[in-house]
């Protein structure tokens, strides 16, 4: 953790932003089905559902192929922001997004990148651990993207703290010559700024099918701007800044959890002991 902001209202009218929430109806009349991401009105991600007991999840869709970088503040995030509020970085971001509640926090993470599947993926390792395998598939959940994980913490001895930041579009689709411009930058000492839209999403299983039923925490880093970023910074074992503006209104916590979550972002790291 560098530094937590205030929470404060952000956005433009939900017809007007380029990322919105929304739930996919079954059929008319009918209930709630998956909970979305939205970029320019598609679908690019599906999240955990509202139950609060299913697992922990983000899916990237068909329809994830956009970005959103802003222009006009790349020269400013090139660097370390020292202060959420540097620069009308927020304001800038804001622009973006749905009306809402945000809590700003700047934090300093050192990616890893994970391939689903593979060593240190979490939906094969610790959700497994807690929720066993899907009881429908026999597999695992599988998010359909590389991410990346940066932290992860003690709640408390039946809750841990999982941090994801997660790209837009793959990062095999980043340009090589600039992911290798910023590790060059980074190896001469520049630590750049990226930006994402965050949720906190509390999960615990009903029904013990793991060997470890405890609560899952998951902070997940919507990248909105970074892409190259975070690979770069994967790569040459550096940190980056993130700035996270945490939708408070569409995380699945309650109020009482996102107060919680700049104080345990500050604590240090600690993997889970499972059976705990």
């Amino acid at each position: 953790m560098i530094k937590p902001g205030h929470a404060r209202s952000l956005g433009v009218p939900v017809p007007e932003a380029r990322l919105r929430f929304d739930t996919e109806l079954q059929a008319i009349g009918g209930g709630p089905r998956r909970r979305l991401l939205m970029v320019d009105d598609e679908p690019a991600f599906e999240l955990g559902f509202y139950c609060g007991t299913c697992p922990f999840l983000f899916r990237r869709l068909e329809t994830a192929t956009e970005k959103l970088s802003l222009e006009s503040v790349q020269q400013r995030l090139t660097g370390a922001l020292d202060d959420p509020a540097d620069g009308g970085v927020i304001e800038a971001f804001g622009a973006l997004l749905p009306e809402g509640e945000y809590l700003p926090l700047l934090l300093s993470v050192e990616p890893r990148l994970v391939v689903p599947g593979r060593d240190g993926d979490y939906f094969s390792g610790e959700q497994v651990t807690t929720w066993g395998i899907d009881q429908f598939w026999g597999l695992p959940q599988y998010p359909h993207t590389p991410y990346y994980r940066t932290f992860e913490t003690a709640v408390d001895a039946d809750a841990h703290l999982y941090e994801f930041v997660v790209p837009m579009v793959a990062p095999t689709w980043n340009e090589r010559e600039r992911v290798e411009e910023y590790v060059a930058l980074m190896e001469r000492g520049t630590v750049p700024t990226a930006v994402a839209i965050s949720t906190l999403d509390v999960c615990r299983p009903a029904i013990a099918f793991g060997d470890d039923p405890s609560a899952h925490w998951g902070l997940t880093h919507f990248l909105l701007d970074g892409h190259h970023k975070l690979e770069a910074a994967a790569a040459a074992g550096r940190p980056v800044r993130l700035l996270s503006l945490l939708a408070l209104g569409e995380s699945l916590a309650g109020a009482d959890d996102t107060a919680r979550l700049p104080a345990l972002r500050a604590q240090p790291r600690a993997a889970r002991a499972t059976g705990t």
